[in-house]
């Protein structure tokens, strides 16, 4: 059976924007640590690698300090992120220290996680991050790294060959996670199209897109890898995000954490960011490490990987400590996120600028960046 679809042609859907956000507040309270199995994908395969047989040693010297357990959740996202987690990278930077690894479906899980205090440290994308700092959650949360800038790996798949233009799905039926990036990019592209009224658009989590599409119950689907390369076998794209962000509307996989662990865990934070500062230059540097760590994880054929890495930007904490990014520029993107959320009716609110400044936690990257 479908999930409930919202069609713009009408400002009532069966659950509009503001009512998910409600909802997703009540799932907050209701989704307990002990309930939080319902929550989530499955839990991490501990930190050992599933690729590999290199030994890798932390970059740095390693902080014997850190002790207590480190809670992070990932999803199936090809960035540094699973390099870290194969090459069991934050063991050996914090030995003393017990990580834990759990499997998320979408950033609007890591929100509840977060707003349950299941989690320390979470990848979401700027969608869900803004969501999450704005009413009705107002949640008490920092973003401490951009795991990468979205382009085309978050794309517009169509299943009729004869779609080229995203003017011609007037009267179709689109898939996308609510609440995701690719949401975002989706309704920012519709809103410029002038479709809004026009379509329908389902909310579809991506385990249930590739069904929904084979079955022909959506005829496009905004949505990304890797489920986007499985529907481009019978389909095509037609836009990107990368399209969406040059008109204005970038995107983003970010890094959230509790504001309280943040605070608690100055140490941990460093020697975190050290690890995925290490695995963003495998990425960029040593790329074939990189994709066979991240192949493993995924447990897809390297060249695959080698396609997905392509539809991302990854920064160095170098970069992302730039005015563009934890400089000032992110701060901003995330609140006209927010406010691009409010006009969809997917918050109550758009928060102080203030608030998404504080937000952004700088402090690690800084440090990991200097020479």
């Amino acid at each position: 059976m479908m999930p409930a679809s919202h069609t713009t042609q009408s400002r009532r859907p069966r659950m509009s924007g503001r009512a998910l956000s409600k909802f997703v507040a009540l799932l907050m309270c209701a989704c307990a640590p002990l309930a939080l199995s319902s929550c989530i994908v499955k839990s991490g395969r501990g930190e050992q690698s599933r690729s590999l047989n290199v030994e890798v040693t932390c970059p740095v010297s390693p902080d014997t300090s850190v002790n207590g357990q480190i809670r992070i959740g990932y999803q199936q996202i090809p960035n540094g992120d699973l390099v870290v987690k194969d090459a069991d990278m934050l063991s050996k930077c914090m030995p003393n220290a017990k990580i834990t690894w759990t499997q998320f479906s979408s950033g609007a899980d890591v929100v509840r996680a977060f707003g349950s205090g299941s989690l320390d440290l979470g990848l979401y994308g700027s969608a869900p991050a803004a969501k999450s700092l704005s009413a009705p959650l107002n949640l008490d949360v920092n973003v401490v790294w951009i795991q990468d800038v979205i382009g085309g790996a978050e794309s517009l798949a169509v299943r009729d060959p004869a779609i080229k233009t995203i003017d011609q799905l007037r009267g179709k039926k689109i898939g996308v996670p609510f609440g995701s990036t690719s949401h975002l990019s989706l309704m920012s592209a519709l809103e410029k199209a002038g479709l809004t009224k026009d379509v329908t658009v389902i909310n579809l989590e991506p385990s249930a897109i590739l069904g929904a599409w084979q079955g022909g119950q959506i005829d496009a689907a905004w949505i990304w890898e890797p489920t986007l390369s499985e529907l481009t076998t019978s389909g095509h794209i037609i836009m990107t995000a990368e399209d969406t962000a040059n008109a204005g509307s970038p995107t983003f996989d970010l890094e959230g954490a509790r504001g309280a662990f943040v605070r608690d865990n100055p140490a941990a934070m460093k020697m975190w960011t050290v690890a995925q500062n290490w695995a963003v230059d495998l990425i960029k540097n040593h790329r074939d490490d990189a994709v066979g760590r991240i192949a493993g994880q995924l447990g897809v054929d390297a060249a695959q990987v080698r396609t997905q890495l392509d539809g991302y930007i990854y920064l160095t904490a170098k970069e992302q400590a730039e005015p563009k990014w934890f400089g000032g520029g992110l701060a901003t993107d995330l609140r006209n996120t927010a406010t691009f959320l409010l006009n969809q009716g997917e918050v109550d609110a758009v928060s102080s600028p203030q608030t998404y400044v504080n937000a952004v936690y700088g402090t690690s990257i800084r440090e990991v960046a200097q020479p």
